[in-house]
């Protein structure tokens, strides 16, 4: 049984003492064993490797090293080295020894005694055991010795800003063991950092060369890995130079790399040249493929993990715009070899076949060699290697010898792997592991037989049925395989059984190691018979069988008989009846004969047959032997066969095989003998002699060894000899004679009469013997000298023996000399060498590799001999600093050489460091200084002097002896801004240095001392605090205070909180102040303020604490329940609001209630306060639903709402109506169809005289027009009337019940009375509301009812303002307008940023007076409309106005340099003059371009850095650079020119735009201050005349600040009498705010918006005439979308200001499409109003004047136009309700461009002029190119256009003008001709014809219904209204224009006028009439 193990893994750390020196191995410090065990059944032992990696081993020769065997066993394995060679290796004392445990021990040594074969040469050890023999990989040893190297670093050049190189450079013959440990600049140790980089292969890298960086030395620091040695080099400069144009030059390559799989690889790839070189790489020829592990960095490219795929050739092309070059290198990247050999398991037979297969990773290229045991395999005949490489031996007829371990190693270069496994040849007879057994079969029934077999090899089987071979047939089926486990299976398959198949089967199987065989009998049922037997003949002595065989089933019985009797009759013989075998034991002649087989085959019937047995008996040779003969004796030796039958035949072999005849032996046969004779013996008849016998029975033999023996004899005799020292010598002698004689060698020391001793030959020694017998000195020794004897002996005859001498010869040895020795400057030095050897020896002397000439006059050489010892002395004197270095001492003589390296170091006292800055402060002054040469002694210290620059160095103050290792200090205790000298000593042993260099330094400033003074804090909202304080005191400053740290937290007394800090420079003022925002509201905030100056932060002032205003809570009362406690009293009662969210002291709370009336109407909106969370509403209507909300409020206001809850008063019992209920009905007359509307009257029961009628619901009916009943009244009135109609715009009709045929009465086209005393009112108007009388007379009396009729509008537009604004938020206030009869249900507030479409809305309860937008963009306008709702439907929009949060676009800070430093390629840009404006910045956009360059190089961020570099500029180039700052209020532009500089760094010539003959005249410096001197005359004179300028605007400033107009709100009170109403009209002034003026032009394709936001005041002789009725003109502006519109606001239609944008604003940029979408065009429509009359029907009914008929209104465009574009200011009216007025230049250049437009060629302009008097009053005068209507005013000061008015030309006109936008003019009285979707009866209040029209009305467009995102249809028009298609025609877009535009100077110099705003329409939502109409108009504001 044979078992294999695994792996296991052991750390060898206690393999010797001497392991430490293993950590110089090229290998990991725990080896790896790899054990491979072999269990067996009389074998128990195991071989393994311990460090089977251990491939080199490197050390130095003053350390030595000890390396262990690194393979094993156990048991203990025997293990032994050997040089490569295979020669085993011998200990040579105190050099070379072997341990008893394995390990290798090679002392250190002196590099003279360095021996190439024992200190660089490749060694193995095997280990050996019972298992097998295994050999380690081979391990290349090799001492290093100490040797003269000196490493140095060359000065490099470097451009600034670029990249700098240094290379530590090592001599070649110590490169592979010496690496770079560090670099210093001026002994400081530098690490790889932001600009410092030290490379994988020790090259120091300086990015971003500074000019400072010159003025530093470098130096690098080596260590020799084996020895320990370290060097430092010499001291190399940078020298930095200005950019220059250069093509690149390399400085960093490589040609080679070799590097270990999976390791790092850096290929370095540095160029200089300018402007700075690219690089790109190439492998192979090919670009880099994109790969993660590639990585170019500052010093070329960086792989990691490599893999085999990396290696090919690199290229790093490098190019700038100047030149190109390249770097090419090769890449190996080397593979650990792995072998491994296959099968792990290997078993085997004696004979048998083993076939193993080595596979080898890790390179192509590879050499294979196999060891069996140790010892390499050879191809032979049973011995065979296929593969390319030899990977598999194939070995056959194994033998037991062959066992044991098999390795395969694969070697290429100095690497090498092995892999191995043990071959186990096992007995491999045959043995059955299953078979088949006896059995009884029918016939025709199969029969199936196998035998499973183990053997080694496979064996192979045959098949027998008694005793014959059974033949494979139709019937007869054979086969076998191998399973699994290696077993053999064969099989015999018998189909259709007949009796004759009956019989004993045997299955035999057999392999080279035996035969096994198993039987049994497999039985037929049939007729029993026996088979044929054939005779048989049995060998005398031996066993014999004779078998019956009995076939068929079944039979009783097997007997045998001989002559009749029956079997057995002695006791030789035995029979077996159950199988019909005889067995005959030891058969004798006498059992010759015939035997009977008998069968009883049935009862009573037998069958038989008979055989016949013959005996032969063998030979038998008589035993002989041969005795000792000697060489030259006869011999003859008989051989007789003394028994056995004949014939015989008698032969003779020599060593198995026959004689030779050349040997002379003769062989004589005689009978029954045969005789072997030889005349004269010599040597070569030695061997095994065999006689044979044969006969017909057997054939038998006998051997006796024949030795002739042979006296020793030399054949080699040992003669004198020399030997070297330390080499090898053999000293020859070799004998022969039979047996092998025995030499052995005895030595005698010196030279005196020989004493000979044995010499012990163990295994190892340094002496050995060799096979033929010589001895072997390696390493000779002095010792060795003397006498050497060699003594031949076998025991044959007289020993010989032969002496010799050997001289060992002593080659030239240098045996005493100084390693290192040291010398003082300028005295004598002396150096001696001791030399030992064979004379003559000849000494000379070297200084690094230079021979010393004697007779230089420096340097003496003396020889004196001493013994046999040789003195040479070198003296030198005297000593200087270049004597320093290494001397070598050479002796030489015939034998060899040797040398002795001195190191000699000259001392002096050191040189004086170099002193430079390295920090100045306040009161220290930090040096660092660079140690010069330090006289090659080390410096014991430094003295450091310091004084005041005005005293002298003898009272300076002198710091003395400070440390060594240290190269800077700090000079403490200084005075702030004070100037010193300092410089320093430096010492050693020798003496002092020269002082240094001599610095001059002012100490920096100090921070303050003292806090700022007088901190102030006044809170300035709920959220902001306003911080004010002083600069410190003057004397505490110490310097320039630079800025301030303000410091805030909120304050509580024993808190943490950290202080929030805000930095900001200072102003330069006596006081400085900061406003806090985002703080906590109503909390209170402790705040510090800390100064600055440009050393640091001064102390903190004192806490000063105070508290941020109130505001108004910010979260409703919460579960606000309400109870009904009786018909008029509510209880209510809520949880008070917690403190966090009052936000101030609480003053109150605040119910808002109001009632839901069953009309749908409101209430009365009332509130009440209460100082409790609770209250009980009393004085409520019975019955009644309420909403009720609570708030809290402060000093600040009114707070969050609660949401409405709803609660009804209980029900009070009250009774019944008189008369009847009935159901009354109100038809509803729609305009132009006879469709009905249905009208539901409900009863009130509270109401005893009748019933009142509440109109519910107004819907389509199919039914005739009815009219509304009621009860009989006594009087003659038949239906008593409700006392008040609420109702819509539908047609009423009034019955007043009489006798009699009703007959209409027509009164106008509106109003009839029908005679039945019905009065009919179509078209309903909210003018028609008021009391109507109906009086009924006749004979018997008369009876009057009264009815109020009022009629029901939308509301009117709310008053929006805007009240307060921060950074994100607006609040919002407004005065409701006129209700239109209806309670106001709510408010939609609607709101959009200024440049967006989208627009948001947020329901507001009706009770809300203001409403605060949160969370908007800081600095950004926004817009806002509201819209009042009732129960009619939602009213006019209000106008838009618009406002802006805190926050402006960024600026750049005039007094901060936009660049801080510019050179030839790079400009610094200084950011931090930017300033936010109170909002994020956003967007960053640089761009930059060389001027007149297309190209623009743009960096985009999101945020803004302090600092941006520029990079890769050109040199001497002029520059254009703009930059774009971005926040959400804006964006600002700064754009400047700039120029790089010459490489030298002087300025370039500034760029000139155009030639200038003069300068170009000019040359040298004349011409440039020629230059200089007339551009300084133009810039004053250009300052002078801006001067003038800012002083004539300011005056101009003055008078328009006195130009104002006191203004009177309009009257929107609902008057109802004519006197009421002139009253009005003769005291209207308007003072109207426009957000915005804007230019409108309308154009078929485009349109562009060119708006401002101001504010234009308007009297009634902005209009043009006088009005002598003193009515008054209002203007409608209507606006409306184009149809393709489908978002937007709601927009209103009905009363929009002229120059008002009702939608989203767009700026003159804005792109046509945009546009279209959102306008057709802007119209100005102005009807006038004159006095009314009033006619009266029945009791006071008032109607208008009835107009001409036919009088028609005409179109005009409105253009309120402003050339400046959008500015903060002056959008800030909407806000602060001021508005600015435009300066007169700024409205004549308007004029004068509107004049040039194309659209207004055919215009008429009419001009108003203004005129300011000294005495501060105000005229305005008016005129046309007609006529020209002057003010009485007086004498003006100064005049100018204020407004002028560009009217078109006539409709009949525009074939003149087809490509404009020409509306008709219109004339008081006329009618307007709108498109059929902005015919508005509201807005247009035409006349009718009187009784002879016969007009039914106008068609109306409801404005309440045209107020959802999508456009309700056009209602047809009425016949008479139709336009014409020219009229339509005329609807067409114009041409656009634009207008000059005004600097942003000119627009902050506007001024502010106060304005209100105030309804257009008056109370009953008519517009406000005026008969003077304006035309197109420019007004500039």
């Amino acid at each position: 049984m044979v078992i294999f193990s695994t792996a296991i893994f052991i750390c060898l750390f206690s393999l010797s003492k001497n392991i430490a020196s293993l950590s110089h191995l090229s290998l990991k410090q725990c080896p790896v064993f790899f054990l491979f065990t072999v269990f067996s059944e009389d074998l128990h032992s195991s071989l393994y490797f311990v460090n089977a990696s251990l491939q080199e081993v490197v050390f130095a020769s003053t350390t030595g090293t000890s390396v262990p065997c690194p393979a094993g066993g156990a048991p203990p394995a025997s293990l032994r080295w050997y040089l490569a060679t295979g020669e085993e290796i011998y200990n040579v004392p105190g050099i070379r020894h072997v341990h008893a445990n394995g390990t290798l021990q090679i002392f250190n040594f002196l590099p003279s005694s360095f021996n190439k074969l024992i200190h660089d040469n490749t060694y193995y050890c095997t280990a050996e055991n019972p298992s097998g023999k295994i050999r380690s990989q081979d391990v290349h040893i090799k001492a290093v010795s100490r040797e003269p190297y000196t490493v140095r670093v060359a000065d490099q050049k470097a451009m600034r800003g670029s990249i700098a190189v240094f290379k530590c450079i090592i001599p070649a013959s110590v490169e592979a063991y010496v690496s770079v440990v560090s670099w210093e600049k001026d002994t400081v140790s530098l690490s790889s950092g932001q600009r410092y980089l030290i490379t994988s292969t020790g090259a120091l890298y300086i990015v971003d060369v500074l000019p400072e960086d010159g003025l530093n030395n470098y130096r690098c620091t080596t260590r020799h890995r084996y020895t320990g040695e370290t060097r430092q080099s010499n001291s190399a400069r940078l020298i930095v130079s200005d950019p220059t144009n250069a093509e690149p030059g390399i400085l960093d390559g490589f040609d080679y790399r070799d590097v270990m799989i999976n390791h790092r690889v850096e290929l370095p790839c540095k160029a200089s040249g300018y402007p700075n070189p690219k690089y790109r790489w190439l492998k192979d020829n090919s670009p880099l493929e994109p790969d993660s592990r590639f990585r170019q960095t500052i010093s070329g490219l960086l792989i990691e993990s490599v893999q085999p795929s990396d290696s090919g050739i690199y290229v790093c092309e490098v190019w700038n715009s100047y030149g190109n070059v390249k770097v090419m290198g090769r890449l190996y990247v080397r593979q650990p070899l792995k072998a491994v050999v296959s099968p792990r398991k290997v078993k085997g037979s004696v004979g048998s076949k083993v076939s193993l297969s080595c596979s080898v990773s890790g390179s192509d290229e590879y050499e294979i060699s196999w060891y069996r045991n140790g010892e390499i395999i050879y191809p032979g005949n049973n011995v065979r290697f296929t593969g390319l490489n030899r990977e598999n031996l194939i070995m056959e007829g194994m033998s037991k010898s062959d066992g044991g371990a098999y390795q395969c190693f694969a070697r290429k270069g100095k690497m090498s792997a092995q892999d191995f496994v043990q071959v186990i040849l096992e007995d491999g007879t045959p043995k059955i592991l299953s078979s088949f057994s006896e059995k009884v079969v029918n016939p025709n029934e199969p029969v199936f037989l196998a035998c499973n077999i183990k053997g080694t090899p496979p064996p192979r089987c045959t098949w027998s049925l008694d005793d014959d071979p059974v033949i494979k047939d139709s019937h007869h089926h054979l086969g076998h395989y191998e399973t699994h486990e290696g077993h053999v299976v064969s099989q015999l398959n018998v189909t259709h059984t007949q009796v004759q198949d009956g019989g004993l089967y045997r299955c035999t199987c057999s392999n080279s190691a035996g035969v096994v065989y198993h039987q049994a009998r497999i039985n037929v049922r049939g007729r029993a018979s026996i088979r044929p037997m054939k005779n048989i003949t049995a060998v005398a002595g031996r066993d014999a069988f004779i078998h019956c065989r009995v076939i068929g089933y079944p039979y009783y019985s097997i007997k045998w008989y001989k002559n009749s009797a029956l079997l057995p009759f002695n006791h030789r013989q035995r029979a077996f009846e159950n199988n019909g075998t005889l067995k005959l034991t030891n058969v004798q002649q006498v059992d010759a004969g015939e035997y009977t087989c008998k069968v009883m085959v049935q009862p009573n019937k037998m069958d038989s047959q008979s055989v016949h047995l013959r005996v032969r008996v063998p030979p038998y040779i008589q035993p002989f032997e041969f005795q000792r003969f000697t060489i030259g004796q006869r011999v003859f030796i008989p051989c007789v066969v003394m028994s056995g039958d004949r014939p015989l035949d008698i032969t003779w072999q020599k060593d198995g095989r026959p004689i030779p005849a050349s040997l002379g032996v003769t062989v004589d046969n005689i009978d029954f003998t045969s005789s072997l004779r030889i005349s004269n013996l010599t040597p070569d008849h030695n061997g095994n002699y065999t006689c044979i016998a044969r006969n017909e029975a057997a054939a038998v033999e006998h051997q006796s060894q024949l030795i002739v023996r042979v006296p020793p004899q030399f054949v080699v005799q040992p003669e004198d000899q020399d030997g070297i020292y330390g080499k090898t010598v053999t000293l020859n002698c070799s004998a022969e004679g039979y047996p092998p004689p025995t030499i052995v060698w005895e030595h005698s020391k010196g030279a005196g009469v020989p004493q000979f001793q044995p010499i012990l030959l163990n295994s190892g020694s340094r002496v050995q013997l060799l096979i033929n017998g010589s001895l072997h000195i390696k390493h000779v020794l002095e010792d060795d000298n003397g006498f050497y004897l060699c003594k031949v002996s076998n025991d044959v005859g007289a020993d010989v023996s032969k002496s010799m001498y050997l001289t060992v010869k002593i080659p030239a040895m240098i045996t005493s000399y100084p390693n290192t020795t040291l010398a003082t400057q300028g005295e004598e030095k002396k150096m001696s060498c001791i030399a030992h050897g064979e004379k003559p020896i000849m000494v000379r002397w070297e200084k690094e590799e230079r021979i010393i000439n004697p007779e230089t006059s420096r340097y003496v050489v003396t020889v004196k001999e001493v013994a046999d010892e040789v003195i040479s002395t070198l003296v030198i004197m005297p000593t200087v600093r270049e004597d320093s270095g290494f001397f070598s001492c050479h002796a030489i003589n015939s034998f060899g050489e040797d040398r002795g390296i001195i190191q000699l170091t000259v001392q002096e006292p050191p040189d004086p460091p170099e002193v430079e800055i390295r920090e100045v402060r306040d009161r220290t002054i930090a040096l660092r200084w660079t140690m010069g040469f330090d006289g090659n002694s080390p410096i014991t210290g430094y003295d450091i002097e310091c004084k005041n620059k005005s005293a002298s160095w003898l009272s300076a103050q002198v710091t003395k002896d400070v440390s060594p290792q240290l190269n800077q200090a700090t000079i403490i205790d200084l005075h702030p801004s004070s100037t010193y000298n300092i410089r320093m000593v430096a010492k050693n042993i020798i003496g002092n240095s020269n002082p240094s260099n001599e610095l001059t330094i002012t100490t920096d400033e100090a921070a303050p001392d003292g806090p700022p003074q007088d901190v102030t804090l006044e809170p300035t909202s709920p959220q902001s605090i306003k911080v004010s304080w002083k600069p410190p005191h003057k004397h505490l400053q110490n310097g320039v205070i630079r800025g301030y740290q303000v410091g805030y937290r909120e304050y509580s007394p024993g808190g943490n909180h950290q202080f929030t800090i805000i930095s900001l420079d200072t102003t330069g003022d006596t006081t400085e102040n900061i406003v806090l925002d985002n703080l906590k509201k109503f909390t209170q905030y402790s705040v510090v303020v800390q100064a600055a100056n440009r050393a640091g932060t001064g102390p903190s002032s004192q806490q000063v604490v105070t508290k941020t205003l109130e505001d108004v809570p910010s979260r409703p009362p919460e579960n606000v329940l309400a109870v009904a406690k009786s018909p008029e009293v509510i209880s209510l009662s809520w949880i008070p609001l917690p403190r966090e969210a009052l936000n101030g002291n609480l003053q109150g709370y605040r119910v808002i209630y109001w009632a839901n009336l069953p009309d749908g109407e409101l209430g009365e909106i009332r509130n009440v306060t209460t100082g409790q969370p609770s209250l009980e509403l009393d004085g409520l209507e019975k019955y009644t639903n309420y909403s009720i909300q609570v708030l809290a409020f402060t000093n600040a206001g009114d707070g969050v709402r609660s949401d409405q809850i709803y609660v009804r008063t209980k029900e009070d019992v009250e009774p019944l109506a008189k008369g009847a209920t009935e159901q009354l009905k109100l038809t509803c007359f729609a305009f132009s169809s006879s469709q009905d509307l249905d009208v539901q009257w409900d009863r009130h029961y509270s109401m005893d005289e009748g019933y009142c009628c509440t109109l519910q619901s107004c819907r389509r009916s199919t039914s005739n027009t009815q009219v509304a009943q009621g009860k009989v009244s006594p009087a003659p009135i038949t239906m008593p009337w409700c006392r008040e109609d609420t109702i819509r715009n539908i047609l009423i009709i009034f019955f007043c019940s009489t006798n009699g045929t009703p007959t209409p009465v027509l009164v106008d086209g509106r109003h009839s009375v029908h005679v039945n005393g019905s009065f009919i009112i179509r078209t309903v108007k909210a003018e028609d509301s008021g009391n109507y009388s109906c009086v009924a007379s006749n004979n018997w009396g008369s009876d009057e009812i009264t009815l109020n009729l009022q009629v029901q509008v939308p509301p009117d537009q709310p008053r929006l303002t805007v009240t307060k604004t921060t950074t994100t938020s607006i609040t919002l206030s407004w005065i409701p307008g006129d209700n239109g009869g209806s309670s106001i249900r709510g408010y939609i507030l609607q709101y959009s940023e200024d440049n967006s479409e989208q627009w948001g809305s947020f329901p507001i309860s009706p009770s809300e007076r203001s409403y605060r937008l949160e969370n908007l963009k800081c600095g950004t306008w926004y817009k806002f409309t509201l819209t009042a709702q009732n129960g009619v439907g939602p009213g006019r929009i209000s106008e838009i106005i618009e406002a802006k949060t805190h926050g402006k676009e960024p600026q750049f800070a005039k007094e901060h340099e936009l660049f801080t430093s510019i050179n030839s390629t790079r400009a610094r840009l200084n950011l931090v003059g930017w300033n936010n404006g109170g909002c994020p910045i956003t967007s960053f956009i640089l761009e930059y371009r060389v001027v007149d360059s297309a190209t623009w190089t743009t960096a985009q961020r999101t945020s803004l850095t302090k600092s941006y570099i520029l990079y890769d500029l050109q040199e001497s180039t002029w520059y254009e650079l703009q930059m774009k700052v971005t926040n959400s209020a804006g964006s600002a532009e700064k754009r400047i020119t700039f120029a790089t500089l010459n490489a030298d760094g002087s300025t370039i010539p500034p760029l000139l735009k155009t030639g200038d003959p003069i300068s170009d005249n000019m040359s040298g410096s004349g011409g440039l201050k020629m230059v200089v001197t007339i551009t300084s005359i133009l810039v004053g004179a250009v300052l002078v005349f801006i001067m003038l300028m800012v002083l004539k605007r300011r005056r101009r400033e003055q008078r328009l600040k006195r130009l104002r107009v006191n203004t009177l709100t309009l009257l929107s009170k609902n008057t109802r009498t004519p006197d009421s109403v002139n009253k009005q009209q003769q005291t209207l002034r308007m003072h109207i705010d426009i957000p915005r003026a804007q230019l409108l032009i309308e154009e078929r394709d485009t349109m562009e918006t060119i708006d401002d936001r101001s504010t234009v005041l308007l009297t009634d002789n902005d209009f043009g005439e006088t009005n002598k009725q003193k009515s008054s003109t209002v203007t409608h502006t209507v606006h409306y979308q184009s149809l393709s519109q489908a978002t937007g606001p709601l927009v209103d239609v009905s009363d929009a200001r002229p120059g008002t944008n009702p939608t989203a604003r767009r700026t003159a940029k804005a792109g046509p499409a945009a546009a279209r979408s959102r306008y057709a065009s802007q119209w100005t429509l102005n009807r006038p109003h004159p006095t009314s009359s009033s006619h009266t029907l029945t009791t006071d009914w008032r109607l208008p004047t009835p107009r001409a008929t036919g009088s028609v209104d005409k179109e005009s465009d409105s253009y309120s136009v402003s050339p400046s574009q959008d500015t903060d200011r002056a959008r800030s009216s909407m806000v602060s309700t001021e508005s600015a007025s435009s300066t007169y230049e700024e409205l004549a250049r308007a004029y004068e461009h509107a004049k040039m437009e194309e659209q207004l060629r055919h215009a008429k302009f009419t001009i108003t002029e203004c005129f300011i008097s000294d005495t501060s009053s105000e005229q305005m005068t008016a005129g046309t190119n007609d006529y020209t209507d002057s003010l009485t005013s007086s004498t003006p000061s100064e005049s100018g256009i204020c407004r002028f008015t560009a009217s078109p030309p006539k409709p009949q006109d525009v074939s003149r003008v087809m490509n404009m936008a020409v509306p008709k003019a219109h004339r008081p009285g006329e009618l307007v001709h709108l498109p059929p979707y902005l015919r508005m009866d509201f807005l247009l209040n035409r006349g009718v014809a009187g009784a002879s029209g016969g007009a039914m009305g106008q068609t109306c467009l409801e404005p309440q219904r045209s107020r959802t995102l999508k456009r309700p249809p056009p209602m047809e028009p009425t016949p008479m209204e139709v336009p014409s298609p020219r009229e339509v025609q005329q609807w067409q877009l114009g041409t656009a224009s634009t207008l000059p535009h005004r600097d942003a100077r000119e627009r902050g110099e506007a001024a502010k006028l106060s304005t209100s705003q105030e309804s257009l329409l008056d109370s009953r939502g008519h517009l406000k009439q005026s008969n003077n109409p304006y035309a197109k108009s420019y007004t500039l504001v």
